[in-house]
């Protein structure tokens, strides 16, 4: 663990999301996005057995890895560097990034009427060190009708996101409780992330922290 406190970090993360979840900590950060042949893809393929909670965790870990590799190949300052993903789990079963429309209204039925899990792991690493945090989320979907389904992916919303949903989003209608944090259901759970950066000696207010999401 390095004594200098750091003055920013590298957020290693595609997701305009996350990094609007940042701002609201107050962390000034910089992206540090893949370069255009990186692989970024079979990171996420899941592996034959795996449980939601190995790979979430096992994906966030190689994508760190790649961070990593990256900010050495550029020559660029040293600063931590934070990863995350999210998986959302029916059970055993996971549900990435839909592939079409198809696979979106496939997913959606799936879920709809049902309780599902949204697992959001978080890696951080700052020179030797590497920190690791997992937030896990239970949302339920409403009963949700063909028309419903059809109308929503068609807005296009569901696409490149875990489960084919946006908590943040439309989808926002369909869902009758939640329980755990609204953060990490979007993608980067400000409470762990916060004590992760407090770790390494970040200075994180926190008036700046959103509340767990818990609905009656």
């Amino acid at each position: 663990m390095t004594s200098k406190r750091p003055a920013f970090i590298y957020l290693a993360s595609q997701s305009p999301r996350r990094s609007q979840l940042l701002d609201q900590l107050g962390v000034p950060h910089q992206l540090l996005l893949p370069d255009a042949g990186e692989d970024t893809e079979s990171i996420e393929t899941w592996l034959q057995g795996e449980s939601p909670v190995r790979y979430v965790r096992r994906v966030t870990a190689l994508k760190l890895d790649a961070a990593m590799a990256r900010l050495a190949r550029r020559g660029l300052a040293p600063a931590p560097v934070l990863c995350s993903d999210t998986t959302v789990a029916l059970g055993s079963v996971i549900y990435g990034k839909p592939t079409d429309a198809r696979d979106a209204m496939r997913m959606l039925r799936e879920l709809s009427g049902a309780n599902h899990r949204v697992l959001t792991a978080v890696s951080l690493q700052h020179g030797a060190s590497r920190l690791h945090a997992l937030s896990t989320s239970r949302v339920t979907f409403a009963c949700l009708t063909p028309a419903q389904i059809k109308s929503y992916v068609a807005s296009g919303e569901p696409m490149g996101k875990a489960g084919a949903y946006a908590v943040q989003g439309r989808a926002a209608a369909f869902i009758s409780h939640i329980s755990g944090s609204y953060s990490g259901i979007m993608g980067l759970p400000m409470f762990e992330t916060a004590q992760l950066l407090r770790e390494v000696g970040f200075r994180v207010e926190s008036s700046h922290t959103m509340p767990s999401a818990t609905q009656p």
